[in-house]
Parts: C-alpha cells; sequence; structure tokens
C-alpha cells in the first residue's frame, strides 16, 4: 500500500511538536506552514476572525472574578465529571480545544502535557465538541494524563458565548482537506468552541482567562503557570 504523503502543514507539526520552542512559537511555525502552502485558506482563516473580533465574540463569556459554570459532561471513557467533582481536588485549568484534527489544538495539548505535573495540585482538564472515540484519540497523540471532556453539540461552550458556526467557505476548506468535523463531533452541525482557557480557584471563582477567535493563537504558557501559581 502506497504511503500518503504528508502535507507541509502535519510536517512542520511534526518538526515542532517536541522541540524546546515555546508554544507561540510552535504555533508560528505551523501557522507559517499553513500560510505558505495554503495561502486562501489563511486568508479566510484571518477573515473570519476579524469578523468574530469585531461582533465581540466571546466578550460575554465568564469573566475574572466571576464563578466558573457548572457542568457535567462525559470523560474520554464515559464517565460523568462534574466542575465540583474537579475542585473539590483543587483549582483548576479548564481548557477548550476543537479537536483531535486541529494541529493547533494537538501543540497546546501537547504543552499543557509537558506541565501537568508542574501544575499540581492544580489539574486540567480539557473540553471538546467531539465524541469519547476522538477525545481518546487526542489524549494519546499529546500525551496527556489529564481528562478531556465531551461536550456534546457545543452546549456547555454556547452557554459559556464561546462557541461559533462556520461559514460555508471554511466548512468547505476543511472538508477538502479530509476532517469531517460533524462526524467526529456525532452530529451534523459545523459548530466548533473558540479555544479558550480559564483558570479557576477552588472556590470556583475564575482568575484569569484567555480568549481569542484566532485559534491559532493561545494563552502562553509561561503565562499559565504564572496564574495558577497566584492560586496555589
Amino acid at each position: 500500500m502506497t504511503q500518503q504523503p504528508i502535507s507541509p502543514i502535519e510536517a512542520a507539526f511534526l518538526e515542532v511538536r517536541s522541540s524546546d520552542l515555546s508554544l507561540k512559537e510552535r504555533l508560528r511555525v505551523v501557522a507559517d506552514a499553513a500560510r505558505t502552502h495554503k495561502p486562501w485558506y489563511a486568508e479566510a482563516i484571518d477573515q473570519f476572525a476579524a469578523r468574530l473580533r469585531q461582533v465581540q465574540v466571546g466578550s460575554h463569556a465568564p469573566k475574572v472574578g466571576e464563578k466558573m459554570p457548572p457542568f457535567v459532561l462525559p470523560d474520554h471513557e464515559g464517565q460523568l465529571v462534574s466542575l465540583d467533582d474537579i475542585l473539590a481536588k483543587g483549582p483548576a485549568v479548564i481548557a477548550f480545544h476543537r479537536g483531535h484534527w486541529c494541529p493547533f489544538c494537538r501543540l497546546s495539548m501537547m504543552a499543557l502535557a509537558e506541565i501537568e505535573q508542574q501544575l499540581k495540585p492544580a489539574q486540567i482538564v480539557a473540553i471538546s465538541t467531539e465524541t469519547q472515540r476522538y477525545t481518546r484519540m487526542l489524549r494519546e497523540q499529546t500525551g496527556a494524563m489529564f481528562p478531556v471532556l465531551t461536550d456534546m453539540d457545543g452546549a456547555y461552550a454556547l452557554s459559556l458565548s464561546i462557541a461559533v458556526v462556520l461559514d460555508d467557505k471554511l466548512s468547505s476548506m476543511i472538508s477538502e482537506a479530509g476532517w469531517d468535523v460533524p462526524l467526529y463531533q456525532g452530529g451534523k452541525e459545523w459548530l466548533l468552541p473558540i479555544p479558550a482557557a480559564f483558570v479557576v480557584r477552588q472556590d470556583g471563582t475564575i482568575t484569569a482567562r484567555h480568549i481569542d477567535p484566532d485559534y491559532r493563537q493561545r494563552m502562553e504558557i509561561d503565562e499559565l503557570l504564572r496564574c495558577v501559581d497566584e492560586v496555589l
């Protein structure tokens, strides 16, 4: 069987996934590869992110000083996990990801996995709209030991005002790249969470957050470590 060639974007991901570069630098390498290999796609992302910023998507999400809204979601093994269960053990980092198919999410998950032990007793919990088959895949791909929860139909992300429906142009481009997002999510909609991170004190209060409509931008790890250190 002839092996399919690796795309330049995936090659860039493989190049930086185990490097000493910061998360920001790793993401930039992959973003640059995407812009070089598929400039029309990168331009579409630029335009989509600009529109989301213009309408201030994410601005109504829970803010620093407010309580993190409760949830009960199944983890990668199908076991129900609540926010109360998590906070009973200590502070938490709640991180939203688009899915296993997104190289930027994989890099972000890997960066979180690298500092998981360093954050103790704070815990990392990832949330995705993908079903358990794919959340397990994401954990395996990234070496994460923390749970990845399934937000079916993006209901929790929607309640936080950090979910968006992709337009036909973007969904078509993603499909053409071979990624069947509705299949991964067990539905029909092209709805994705905006990648976000919330640092939550044990009493449920949000002490830091990072929300960017451009999924190529994530909370830098040094900043996350500093924010978590303040609640320990």
